[in-house]
């Protein structure tokens, strides 16, 4: 079967949807602009919560459409992002081993660990891939997802290109789901944000505002004197990772 019922439903939906038409042209858009810079040393792809069992159709789109960006040989690594955040499964190790088990080799496998939002997601992986000693760098998401983040990432002037799904590729690939083993996925001692966090907090972290900044990113002085607090110190740097 080439695409799950419930992921079939999902592409009818966006693309039948007036917003989903403009997500997918401008998800298309952005591919041709990006793959023109390929290849990339890394690929960022932002996690999705993990309920132990089967994977959700968000996994199906953004694990297998960077298997697809590895295979073709537009990425040379992928740095899957993520910590523990809806259930006790650390998203970015669940998504690299379903990563692994489509064939990708593990040495070229990332995670990033403490991101609990999506804006944390991309540049928490940024700066590893930095330390990592990768300088070109990538965003590889589901059109919905890309629609926001490249917000982010001009409003900060972050050197991240973008490589979002496209849709007419994605129904041309058999996004079966493999057989993992999940051995230290889990997270000891796990509290969900929902329980840490209220509504109003968490879309706070959506929009950034829990970011700790390297000031070198900041590369407007209104960003540096508004995050004064939140830029990490150099004793503090070298121990991140």
């Amino acid at each position: 079967m080439r695409f799950t019922t419930l992921f079939f439903s999902l592409l009818v939906t966006l693309l039948l949807s007036g917003c989903g038409k403009m997500l997918y042209r401008s998800a298309e858009k952005s591919f041709n602009k990006g793959v023109k810079n390929q290849p990339y040393d890394a690929i960022i792809v932002p996690g999705f919560p993990y309920n132990g069992q089967k994977w959700d159709m968000v996994h199906q789109l953004r694990i297998h459409w960077a298997y697809y960006l590895y295979s073709k040989g537009y990425t040379r690594n992928i740095i899957f992002s993520g910590s523990a955040v809806a259930t006790p499964y650390i998203e970015s190790r669940v998504m690299a081993k379903y990563a692994e088990a489509l064939g990708v080799p593990r040495e070229h496998l990332f995670t990033e660990e403490k991101a609990e939002h999506s804006t944390e997601n991309i540049y928490y992986s940024y700066r590893l891939a930095k330390d990592l000693g990768f300088s070109k760098i990538a965003l590889a998401t589901d059109p919905i997802q890309n629609s926001y983040m490249k917000r982010f990432i001009k409003r900060y002037e972050l050197p991240i290109g973008l490589m979002p799904t496209v849709i007419d590729t994605i129904k041309t690939i058999n996004v079966y789901e493999p057989k993992i083993e999940l051995s230290n996925t889990m997270k000891p001692n796990f509290e969900k944000l929902s329980a840490r966090e209220n509504f109003f907090q968490r879309f706070r972290g959506t929009m950034g505002k829990y970011i700790l900044w390297h000031e070198e990113d900041l590369k407007k002085k209104k960003y540096r004197r508004k995050y004064k607090d939140r830029i990490i110190p150099s004793s503090e740097k070298s121990q991140e990772h």
